[in-house]
């Protein structure tokens, strides 16, 4: 009986992840950067959780891969996709049709997200590393820009645009790009983590919820740095 239970443990954490994403995009389509955040990190934490859970107590099943996946595509694609167009909906183009067409440009977003886990669903190479931006990443990156006032930036539309055109080729990429699972404490194990992890801390504590973008940056040079090491 115990048994039965425990291994349905898993699961139940990539449901509460499924609708901390469900809550994310609630708050997105109200252009709710702040509570877009919040969701999509709870979110993230119970996507770690459920791995953790699954790999303590061997709870594997095709059914779990299936369901984190598409957990994932709705807190860590379809959220950082709606707040995008929420967002670019909300600047003067000058032209109406520009004004009404231009914002859905953010739901690139989420069919690279889709194209990405399901890509990586089948992909035998990325166990230890990644190959392209794993999407918790791409999200938190989303989520920390706009927590920046862009309406001061005459260009931000435009600058939103073009990254959004980035981020969806880096989730599809060959670029390799390290994970942050340590197999042990040790420095020389972990050396490139460890050098992340420090500078991103001092990033956060100077700018709070407004460095992720930033933190999302470095970890993306850093990648392109060591090549992915891990």
């Amino acid at each position: 009986m115990a048994n039965r239970i425990t291994r349905h443990i898993p699961n139940t954490i990539t449901c509460c992840n499924l609708l901390s994403g469900c809550m994310a995009v609630m708050a997105a389509f109200h252009a709710d950067a702040w509570h877009t955040l919040i969701w999509v990190v709870a979110g993230a934490l119970f996507d770690f959780c459920d791995g953790l859970s699954a790999r303590l107590i061997k709870a594997y099943s095709p059914l779990g891969k299936e369901l984190d996946s598409l957990a994932d595509l709705v807190t860590f694609g379809l959220a950082p996709a709606m707040l995008c167009l929420m967002t670019l909906r909300q600047f003067n183009y000058g032209c109406q049709a520009l004004e009404t067409i231009y914002p859905y440009i953010g739901l690139a977003l989420v069919v690279f997200a889709a194209l990405r886990l399901a890509k990586f669903n089948i992909d035998e190479r990325q166990t230890s590393s990644f190959l392209g931006l794993a999407v918790p990443a791409n999200a938190l990156f989303w989520c920390g820009l706009f927590q920046l006032d862009l309406s001061a930036v005459p260009a931000a539309p435009w600058i939103v645009g073009i990254l959004v055109i980035v981020f969806a080729g880096l989730m599809v990429s060959e670029i390799p790009m390290f994970s942050l699972k340590f197999k042990s404490l040790k420095w020389a194990d972990n050396k490139i983590r460890f050098i992340f992890l420090i500078v991103s801390v001092v990033i956060i504590v100077l700018l709070q919820e407004r460095g992720l973008a930033a933190v999302i940056g470095w970890y993306i040079i850093l990648s392109i740095l060591t090549k992915g090491q891990h």
